[in-house]
């Protein structure tokens, strides 16, 4: 579903890739993405200690929930990041420049202090809108 970024001159220009606001017409499905870690396919932890091959674990793991929804990166409208070390700020954003490649949603990065697991740097929740196919 296309989504619009929501720009204001009273506002200064974001500092990483995400949007000040993300718009989108109120009608098709919505997507609850759960938070997303380096957890990989066969259960391990991808990246132990590397900021951006866990980011880039979260954002295919985004991006297969997603497409299991019927839907894309592209769809999600809003993400909120939880990382353990605020540092990894530009890190993190040169890996999502590479998956969010469209207009980039709308975000919030908080650090926290513990993950279910100690070997987790980040996880991503989404929220993301779906076009229902039909006309408006």
């Amino acid at each position: 579903m296309p989504k619009q970024q929501v720009v204001s001159p009273e506002l200064a220009a974001p500092n990483g890739h995400f949007a000040q606001a993300t718009m989108v017409r109120a009608q098709g499905r919505l997507v609850f993405v759960s938070g997303m870690t380096a957890r990989n396919r066969e259960g391990g932890v991808t990246g132990v200690g590397d900021i951006t091959a866990q980011t880039h674990q979260v954002c295919q793991n985004l991006r297969a929930a997603m497409e299991a929804a019927g839907g894309t990166l592209d769809d999600i409208v809003r993400v909120d990041v939880f990382v353990r070390n605020m540092e990894d700020f530009q890190a993190i954003h040169a890996v999502r420049r590479q998956y969010f490649t469209g207009e980039p949603p709308a975000s919030t990065m908080v650090e926290v202090s513990k993950f279910v697991n100690k070997d987790y740097l980040i996880e991503i929740n989404a929220i993301a809108v779906l076009d229902d196919g039909q006309d408006s």
